[in-house]
């Protein structure tokens, strides 16, 4: 994974994927519904949001465990190819802060925001030092920093989510969500129907100033202190051949971050 090909914002197309891949806690696998349950007429009937939702949260380890995760770190391996491999380290502590360091050819660049300021170490651009970044990439990282994801109260949070049908995502039923955060951006989050795992996520990010669609799929189910976290990720951009894939290799929930890990050095 090369750091290069940064937007006019400063931010490498890598440190967009990487952030939209890891941005929510994955789904725990619940029971298939039995035989009887299935040819219940009821039971058929197309579920609500709200009752899509409330199977999203117990599946996920339950409303009270996930609002106590305070701190999360995530170590992992990421490959866009034979060539190009890297280390990446993900930190994200409430309310809003996120630190994305990259390590590639022993070289390390920094991606970080304290919720209001934000700033970048990335030697392989020519900086010797911290950099600010926009405004906008800013209130990005703030919204890709909510550790319990969007749909957790999401209309506390000023978004809206709406039931856009059902599809096939690997051969298996799963509930299409549209969710539009109260910044205006949408992604769509595709739901398996029985597992209640999220399985896929699209988005669109901007990258070089233009827009970008970037689809994201989850897998390797692993249990963390209650929780169930993806342990792999593979992310495609639209119109480029490479698959981004990112291999997580350790997972701490909880774990102290100090303040300062977050905030401008400068």
């Amino acid at each position: 994974m090369s750091p290069r090909g940064a937007s006019p914002a400063g931010r490498p197309l890598a440190a967009a994927l990487l952030a939209a891949v890891l941005a929510a806690p994955a789904l725990a696998t619940t029971p298939a519904p039995t035989p009887a349950a299935v040819k219940d007429p009821a039971a058929a009937k197309t579920p609500t949001v709200e009752e899509i939702l409330a199977r999203h949260f117990e599946a996920r380890g339950g409303i009270r465990k996930l609002r106590s995760l305070k701190t999360l770190r995530q170590e992992g391996r990421v490959s866009a190819g034979a060539h190009r491999q890297g280390l990446v380290t993900r930190e994200i502590k409430r309310p809003g802060r996120i630190r994305f360091e990259f390590t590639v050819q022993g070289v390390t660049s920094v991606f970080a925001s304290d919720g209001k300021r934000g700033w970048k170490v990335s030697p392989f651009e020519g900086e010797a030092g911290p950099q600010s970044l926009p405004e906008d990439v800013v209130a990005e990282a703030t919204e890709q920093a909510d550790i319990d994801g969007p749909l957790l109260d999401w209309k506390k949070k000023g978004h809206r989510v709406e039931l856009a049908g059902s599809e096939s995502v690997g051969g298996r039923e799963a509930h299409r969500l549209k969710v539009t955060l109260k910044s205006g951006a949408t992604l769509t989050a595709w739901l398996d129907a029985e597992s209640m795992n999220l399985v896929r996520m699209e988005t669109t990010r901007q990258a070089r100033g233009r827009p970008v669609r970037i689809t994201t799929t989850f897998g390797d189910f692993r249990k963390t202190d209650g929780i169930v976290f993806p342990h792999l990720v593979e992310v495609r951009a639209a119109g480029r051949p490479q698959v981004l894939r990112i291999v997580v290799d350790k997972l701490e929930v909880n774990p102290p971050l100090a303040d300062s890990r977050f905030e401008h050095p400068g």
